[in-house]
């Protein structure tokens, strides 16, 4: 059971890291919809993998209780033991290509903040940003 709860939980990261993929290429190119569609799906995935650790983390530990003498290298096979490798592998994958794409978003995110500021300046009052009196491109003359 172990094994295959690992193959699934190794699925789910291939797609995650897909999808996530598919992200930084449509950010690079802006489009957005896309990415925006993909969220429900990325939502899922994540779900499915978090439940799939959490069903690996119980498999391990009923392992170790019915042979609590052995250590845990001990208790797996060759292929959980290869399983566990790919899955630390696809999980730094997954971390550098989340990565990329959280700089692509921060550059996207602070371009467009920059556009809005200089097209409706904001002052500070308090802790509150508010529109400025004193806008310098936006005039309504009458």
């Amino acid at each position: 059971m172990l094994s295959y709860h690992l193959q699934s939980a190794l699925g789910d990261l291939r797609d995650l890291i897909k999808i996530t993929e598919s992200d930084v290429e449509d950010i690079k190119v802006a489009n957005h919809n896309p990415q925006f569609d993909r969220l429900k799906l990325k939502e899922e995935k994540l779900k499915s993998f978090e439940s799939k650790k959490a069903m690996i983390d119980h498999e391990i530990s009923s392992l170790m209780i019915a042979s609590p003498d052995k250590d845990l290298p001990e208790l797996l096979n060759e292929e959980q033991h290869a399983y566990l490798a790919e899955l630390k592998v696809e999980l730094s994958n997954l971390r550098d290509v989340n990565k990329r794409y959280a700089k692509l978003v921060l550059a996207v995110s602070n371009l467009y903040n920059t556009f809005l500021e200089r097209l409706v300046p904001t002052e500070m009052h308090g802790y509150t940003k508010v529109a400025s009196k004193e806008s310098t491109f936006l005039k309504v003359r009458v």
